[in-house]
């Protein structure tokens, strides 16, 4: 798995009775690394050195460390994560992969058949 955020960003495309609706790749991967920042004991998606360039230079990519593969009928997600000292890093990744499948399924309604953790570092919670 990569720690660039290399997704090709292709688009999901549905035709409907009213009309066609298409989200787009670089929309999953947003979702994924919003829902993986709000479980408890992650503290933040874990990036490429470039990524956190950007972010220092005031450049926020909520899809940083996230790689969305889009497939027919189903999606696969790889991200990066940091995680807090003192938190059980199999209880944070269970749970990342639990919020974010949840979460690209409601919001999307695609079927989420893989999400990757790669725990790339352990901070300080005092370190974000």
């Amino acid at each position: 798995m990569s720690e660039e955020n290399t997704s090709t960003y292709e688009n999901i495309e549905e035709e409907n009775s009213i009309g066609h609706v298409q989200i787009a790749g670089e929309v999953i991967a947003i979702i994924a690394g919003l829902a993986a920042t709000e479980v408890d004991g992650v503290s933040r998606l874990a990036g490429s050195l470039s990524n956190e360039l950007a972010s220092r230079l005031g450049k926020k990519n909520p899809a940083k460390g996230v790689k969305v593969e889009l497939l027919p009928g189903e999606v696969k997600v790889d991200l990066a994560i940091d995680v807090l000292y003192e938190y059980s890093i199999p209880t944070v990744t269970t749970q990342v992969q639990d919020k974010v499948k949840q979460a690209i399924e409601t919001m999307t309604g695609l079927n989420v058949t893989k999400v990757n953790i790669r725990v790339a570092g352990v901070r300080m919670a005092d370190a974000n």
